[in-house]
């Protein structure tokens, strides 16, 4: 039984990551044996602007060497919307800014960014076009249409919730979500994104709404762990999470 280490460097007022992830692990360990812990650093961000999401964003290397310090495993830097504001694939050069600082500190650790991890995550999939469901306020949410775009996929439709504090984000009933992807336009496209936000609570709606529509559906957080567990080296499965995680693909 081999136990892995898994380093999320959150936002300070994100706490869906440090639940959602280890649930999709959690239930991963109760149909293989390995074994995970995890371990978190954490960046200065109260309010979901471009502003506080630029400053929070560099914090960042200092959160990779104190998370190397411990010697885990797989690193993934839990802010799409950060990486994504600041400018298109700009998680190509967060990921290398975040391993190098692991290098410099004497323990080189593979690097997942949620936003990176999405992108990964939809290729895995098939998906070419996509329809998406964000709390962020609509600038932002267009900036992450923009960006998913860029890499090369359609977004047929999205909507933003609108919710600019990012500890109210939280508190939202992921369940909720059965209603609110009614509102999407889902014609013809290949997968529901039904959080494109790691803070946004979506696990418990991912399967109800692909049994619900029979499409492909999938969250940043589910993206997230499946990129960590393929970094581990071990099979990017769980029985929660969607066709991503379910083993169907």
């Amino acid at each position: 039984m081999k136990k892995f280490r898994i380093g999320q460097i959150v936002p300070s007022s994100n706490v869906t990551m440090e639940t959602e992830i280890p649930a999709i692990f959690r239930a991963r360990e109760s149909i293989l044996p390995e074994r995970f812990t995890f371990h978190s650093s954490r960046m200065r961000m109260k309010k979901v602007t471009k502003e506080e999401l630029e400053a929070m964003d560099a914090m960042s290397l200092k959160c990779a060497q104190e998370l190397s310090d411990a010697h885990v495993d797989v690193m993934g830097y839990a802010c799409l919307v950060a990486i994504m504001s600041m400018g298109r694939g700009y998680h190509c050069v967060s990921e290398v800014n975040l391993h190098q600082e692991t290098v410099a500190n004497d323990f080189p650790t593979p690097i997942v960014t949620s936003a990176g991890a999405l992108i990964t995550g939809l290729k895995a999939l098939g998906a070419k076009k996509i329809s998406i469901i964000t709390p962020y306020m609509r600038p932002l949410t267009d900036m992450v249409v923009d960006y998913i775009e860029h890499q090369g996929f359609e977004v047929v439709d999205s909507i933003a919730l609108e919710i600019p504090d990012n500890l109210e984000v939280a508190a939202q009933d992921p369940l909720n979500l059965l209603e609110i992807y009614k509102r999407l336009n889902i014609k013809d496209v290949d997968v529901i994104v039904a959080s494109a936000c790691v803070q946004m609570p979506s696990l418990e709606a991912i399967d109800l709404i692909e049994q619900e529509t029979g499409i492909p559906v999938t969250s940043a957080a589910v993206c997230t762990t499946y990129e960590m567990m393929k970094k581990l080296g071990i099979s990017p499965v769980a029985p929660i999470g969607g066709r991503l995680l379910s083993g169907r693909y």
